[in-house]
């Protein structure tokens, strides 16, 4: 049996960068791990689930997929037929069904308060099209999407958040990884984005192991080594 680790990919989520894995890429590389913090485009759902899945391919050696948010969304699709993908890992993220959206799925269970902080900002592309990028007011970032994280790193965190387009959140997912590939989730119990109910009833729908935390959405910042242990156990359990 080869005692090579395998590579750990993360894809951040809506309102985030690849900033937000700091903490859990200390973690995993502290138990050598080898770790990839892709950037998410966050432009479309197809599109950001290609731009991942070219990223994971050209990974040497077994992958452990990890995603925040609707980066799970994201993770979903771009681990599909893909044999050298071990393990999915869903962090307080969406596990959706074919044809499944992030909006239908964030409105399954009542407790989302995300759209009341949202503002939209019209963007012309290139072909003339518009799309809404979608931002977090910075005035309810820490409440909204890190109430346990501190203050001052919850203004950075809303000063430098990244916008998603409404298409992408709208945007049907493709036949989902998470029926062929073992999964894992961490439930963020006190998740203002994603409803806990939702997180748990997604998890069970795909016969995930599941782990629950007292954490925020930002639960990759808030408990870093909580999320770190899950994917430790996830590539263990499936190296």
């Amino acid at each position: 049996m080869s005692t090579r680790k395998p590579t750990v990919v993360l894809v951040h989520g809506a309102f985030a960068d690849s900033s937000s894995w700091n903490g859990v890429v200390g973690a995993l590389q502290s138990h050598g791990y080898p770790v990839v913090a892709a950037s998410n485009p966050l432009r479309g759902l197809a599109a950001d689930s290609d731009y991942v899945r070219q990223l994971v391919t050209a990974v040497d050696g077994p992958v452990v997929l990890a995603g925040h948010s609707y980066g799970g969304s994201v993770i979903s699709d771009a681990a599909r037929d893909l044999g050298h993908v071990k393990a999915l890992v869903f962090v307080a993220a969406f596990l959706p069904d074919a044809g499944e959206s992030a909006v239908d799925l964030s409105g399954e269970f009542p407790g989302s308060t995300l759209g009341e902080a949202l503002r939209q900002v019209p963007v012309t592309l290139p072909d003339g099209s518009q799309v809404a990028d979608l931002y977090i007011e910075q005035s309810k970032f820490h409440q909204q999407f890190a109430a346990d994280v501190p203050e001052g790193t919850a203004a950075v965190m809303a000063a430098t958040q990244r916008p998603v387009t409404d298409a992408a959140l709208a945007e049907g997912a493709a036949a989902p990884a998470w029926k062929n590939i073992p999964s894992w989730v961490l439930v963020a119990t006190e998740d203002r984005n994603i409803p806990p109910r939702a997180q748990t009833w997604m998890a069970e729908r795909a016969d995930a192991t599941v782990a629950t935390v007292a954490a925020s959405h930002a639960v990759g910042v808030s408990r870093p080594a909580e999320v770190a242990r899950l994917i430790d156990e996830a590539a263990q359990a499936t190296g």
